[in-house]
């Protein structure tokens, strides 16, 4: 799948209030096609640093945009995370011998719900680190075609400094992930899992249409492709990713009324 129709398919599968927050890349590719549309100009030339400068400006300011909405998603998801496990100490400490003692049945209730929100939150920073994975991709491709149509030698330092910039260093959103999947790990049991891992199996089929069960499965595969090599890998594509062997991601490949590979 070229990388314009999977970024535009990424973006009508991520959440409604992000989709505006992506690259503008076929504006992005308009321009380029137009400075190599236009007479040929020497590369010293003050027409040529014009057109130059403006494909520049714009990249920058795609930049800024990213990092600006990637720290405030990175800061929102650091105090959600904390309320989280506040939550669950309070659920826990509440059905503790020394607590007040709530129902078997409220206690699993609360339980239940905070597992989803875990589940969900989870969800919405698997999203965050493909919107870093995605946007890297994209200004890469870009700078390429800049570079092969004009001539120009733009994509090896723009991208140095793109390697710098806060929407690209997800250490702390892929810890924060870590923390989630070890919360879940340790605060659920074993035998919850395994009684209910049916029932998930079958739910997948409802939710694969709709909710952040969707746009999260959507995201793991979109960076899997935009990971895998080819023919145009180099040093400065992003490493593969493997994902586990999982049926609900198979039952959703397979109910996806829009092919994602």
């Amino acid at each position: 799948m070229k990388f314009g129709k999977r970024l535009k398919q990424q973006i009508e599968e991520t959440l409604p209030a992000w989709r505006d927050k992506f690259l503008s890349y076929k504006e992005l590719k308009k321009l380029v096609r137009l400075i190599s549309s236009a007479p040929p100009l020497p590369t010293e030339s003050m027409e040529y640093g014009k057109a130059e400068a403006e494909f520049v400006y714009l990249l920058n300011n795609e930049i800024e945009k990213f990092n600006a909405f990637f720290m405030e998603q990175e800061e929102d998801f650091i105090i959600r995370h904390k309320e989280l496990q506040q939550r669950i100490r309070r659920v826990i400490d509440t059905h503790a011998p020394n607590g007040t003692k709530s129902s078997e049945a409220q206690y699993k209730d609360q339980m239940a719900k905070t597992k989803k929100a875990i589940i969900d939150f989870h969800g919405e920073m698997v999203l965050l680190e493909n919107y870093s994975n995605i946007n890297y991709t994209g200004l890469g491709k870009i700078l390429k075609k800049y570079d092969k149509r004009t001539g120009g030698l733009l994509r090896l330092p723009f991208i140095q400094k793109v390697l710098q910039q806060p929407f690209f260093t997800t250490d702390l959103v892929s810890k924060l992930v870590k923390e989630c999947e070890n919360t879940i790990d340790e605060v659920f049991p074993v035998e919850e899992e395994e009684k209910t891992k049916e029932r998930r199996r079958d739910e997948a089929i409802t939710v694969a249409g709709k909710g952040i069960f969707r746009n999260t499965v959507a995201a793991l595969l979109t960076m899997q492709e935009i990971r895998r090599g080819s023919s145009t890998y180099d040093h400065f594509s992003l490493p593969p990713l493997n994902l586990p062997d999982s049926d609900l991601i198979h039952s959703f490949q397979l109910n996806s009324p829009i092919p994602i590979l």
